[in-house]
């Protein structure tokens, strides 16, 4: 029985040992498992560390802060930069409520705002379970009022847990206050800009790199009498009259290939009416920071007065201001120009004409009267002409007409014929009737006498003018070789027979003052009496005297006559002024001479004026300085004749001894018809006042001149209101 049965001991020491076997293993993998966790733990926070010290160092290098809270507004944590642009402190702050952060936040009105509101979660648009906020404010820092607060960009969102549920709102904040800086010193830069533009008294515009206009001001639209908006992607180019477009477009081109960065141009522009106007046209290409052409800024200036106030000034220096004719420099040039063309030979002539008995018209009736006949005898001239030369005046009665043809000598001769034929009908001057006849040299261009250029050919025509006057006037004579002697080397031998037979004689125009036309003084003027060709007056003789060389010869021989007339006048108050050229002084003869006379005849100072002329030939520093210096301590007042004519004669009120000037009658004679003639006097009138020099006023006709130059503090004048030169023993 008993073996039948197992060992009940034994069986319960199988079932304790299994059970402490499972009990073991148990336990061993309880200890795995916490080992596992400890690892996985371990791990977790390293990684939370690593993200930490990734975020910490994001936030260090990033512009932007960050304010990390929970739903209840209560900060979790807030970065440096943060906190910094708050104005707080990052440590103290987490943990406090957002609405208790010391911090005092204004709208752009600078009206204080709750920090909570601003800072804290706001309820908005909510996208994909994600809420964004964004506003501007301004955060005043401790010791500041809120007008020196710095803008700030806050913008708020929710922050969802790993479940998906909102556990946090994280807040960014971004200063840009620069920003916002540069971006009001642009809008106030661009408003400025705009406002210069608009209001600008000058055409403005921007235009693109296409040349054509974004934008214009409303001086631009009424210059070209249209509107800012017509003008709006108009190509500046069509605006040109087409023949000056060709180099408005090389000038864009220059400027777009860096050859230059600005320009300029003056031309015409076509206005909406039809008319046209001249403009001076400055352009400036505008470029990016990085070199690329972006954009042009365009300046349009009327300069239409401008230009033919200019185009006057030229005309008034190239024609003669009575007749309108060319003047000796105008007819110079173009003889000349004619002359250096191929094929002249037989096609060019020249003409020159002089009045007979013109003298007598001006002794009996007049210099008005002499003036009326002159320009008749201009218009007599321009038909005879017919269009086929240039007809010029080259002073007092004498003329000249450069003939062009294809067949020279048939056409010279036939515009000889017309004007012995217009001058056959009495000339009407008032209620007379005065008869005019002219003598007539010609010069044919041939090969002898072009080679000696305009001059040659002038000298010959008027060798034969001088044979036509000796044959009985009236006539014409063409140059042939038996008139040599009226050759340039033969005319300076009759300048210098004139000289030494007496044949140079002075007159005397009055000076007046202008306050009551009393005569106070006279001016010395040379007249030649020609033996053939009558009174010569010196723009017929002066430029040959030059040549050669007898100029001093002839100041000492005029200082000479006037010394003896001014000794002769019973009035001892009055004076004589004498014109004295460049080439007259320099090597003391002149000087010498004058001085010598005024004090063998006993003149007190002041009696005799030296009128210095071409100035423009004086450099200051030379002897002339010194001379006119000697002169001036002599008591011999030095004038500047021709004032006003040139820019350099004005340095030389600082740098010779001018005690006075005389106003250049093309500046009378403007007055009262041009008004800017009549600015001009009265500048240069204040000018020398201003100077404490006396002024006198030449070439006066009428009294409506005389009247306004008085007006405007020009104390003398002369002129043929007054009277024309006379002879010495007339005036006395």
């Amino acid at each position: 029985m008993s073996a039948a049965f197992p060992d009940p001991w034994g069986v319960v020491s199988t079932v304790i040992a299994g059970v402490a076997v499972l009990a073991l293993v148990a336990v061993l993998i309880l200890l795995g498992r916490q080992r596992a966790q400890v690892r996985r733990a371990n791990e977790l926070l390293e990684l939370s560390r690593e993200l930490r010290h990734r975020y910490d160092a994001l936030q260090a290098v990033t512009k932007e802060g960050v304010l990390v809270q929970s739903l209840a507004g209560r900060v979790l944590d807030i970065s440096e930069r943060a906190a910094a642009i708050l104005g707080i402190d990052a440590k103290t702050s987490v943990g406090m409520s957002v609405g208790d952060l010391p911090v005092v936040l204004v709208n752009e009105m600078g009206l204080a705002m709750n920090p909570a509101a601003v800072l804290g979660h706001r309820s908005g648009v909510v996208r994909a379970g994600w809420t964004v906020d964004s506003e501007l404010v301004g955060v005043a820092l401790p010791g500041t009022d809120t007008t020196q607060a710095r803008m700030v960009q806050v913008a708020s969102q929710l922050v969802p847990a790993g479940d998906g549920d909102a556990a946090a709102v994280l807040t960014t904040l971004v200063d840009v206050t620069g920003r916002r800086e540069v971006e009001a010193a642009l809008t106030r830069s661009e408003m400025q800009f705009r406002v210069a533009m608009e209001n600008a008294p000058i055409g403005m515009a921007l235009v693109d790199l296409e040349w054509r206009i974004v934008e214009a001001n409303a001086a631009f639209a009424e210059l070209l009498g249209t509107s800012v908006g017509a003008l709006r992607g108009y190509r500046m180019e069509d605006l040109s009259t087409p023949e000056g477009r060709p180099a408005e477009r090389l000038e864009v081109d220059h400027l777009l290939g860096g050859g230059q960065h600005r320009f300029s141009l003056e031309k015409r522009y076509q206005r909406a009416d039809g008319h046209q106007v001249w403009v001076a046209l400055d352009a400036a290409l505008v470029r990016t920071p990085t070199g690329a052409p972006d954009h042009f800024v365009v300046q349009v200036r009327d300069s239409t007065e401008s230009r033919l106030q200019a185009e006057m000034l030229t005309h008034r220096a190239m024609h003669d201001p009575l007749t309108g004719l060319a003047n000796r420099t105008l007819l110079q040039e173009v003889l000349q120009s004619v002359l250096e063309q191929p094929g002249v030979v037989d096609r060019v002539a020249v003409l020159a004409c002089d009045l007979d008995g013109f003298k007598e018209i001006n002794d009996r009736y007049g210099h008005a009267a002499g003036d009326e006949v002159l320009v008749h005898v201009a218009g007599v001239l321009r038909a005879a002409t017919a269009r086929r030369g240039t007809v010029a005046r080259l002073g007092g009665d004498e003329f000249v007409v450069v003939v062009q043809d294809l067949d020279g000598p048939r056409a010279v001769f036939e515009v000889a014929g017309a004007i012995h034929a217009g001058l056959q009908e009495p000339v009407r001057v008032g209620r007379r009737r005065l008869n005019v006849a002219a003598s007539i040299g010609i010069a044919l261009a041939d090969p002898d006498s072009i080679e000696g250029g305009a001059p040659g050919l002038l000298a010959a025509a008027d060798a034969a003018l001088y044979r036509a006057k000796g044959a009985g006037r009236g006539r014409t004579e063409v140059y042939d070789a038996s008139m040599a002697m009226g050759s340039p080397s033969d005319l300076h031998r009759e300048l210098a027979a004139a000289i030494a037979e007496d044949q140079l004689v002075v007159h005397y125009q009055p000076i007046v003052d202008l306050a009551d036309a009393r005569v106070v003084g006279y001016e010395a003027l040379v007249r030649w009496e020609h033996p053939h060709r009558g009174l010569l007056l010196p723009a017929s003789f002066l430029s040959l005297i030059q040549e050669a060389g007898m100029s001093v010869a002839l100041g000492q021989l005029v200082a000479r006559r006037v010394v003896e007339f001014v000794a002769s006048i019973h009035d001892r108050t009055r004076w004589v002024s004498v014109n004295v050229s460049a080439d007259q002084l320099g090597d003391g003869e002149f000087a010498t001479t004058l001085l010598s006379e005024i004090s063998r005849h006993r003149l007190t100072a002041g009696r005799i004026v030296v009128e210095l002329t071409e100035s423009s030939l004086v450099a200051s520093g030379t002897r002339i300085r010194h001379e006119l210096t000697q002169l001036s301590a002599a008591g011999v007042p030095i004038l500047l004749d021709d004032f006003g004519t040139g820019v350099s004669p004005l340095s030389y009120l600082r740098d010779l001894p001018v005690a006075g000037v005389k106003l250049d009658m093309s500046f009378t004679s403007g007055i009262p018809e041009d008004p800017t003639a009549g600015k001009v006097a009265r500048a240069l009138g204040a000018l020398a006042r201003e100077l404490a020099m006396v002024t006198i006023a030449e070439g006066i006709e009428h009294e409506e001149q005389a009247e306004y130059l008085h007006r405007n503090g020009w104390r003398y004048g002369q002129g043929w209101l007054y009277g024309s030169a006379q002879p010495g023993d007339i005036t006395r």
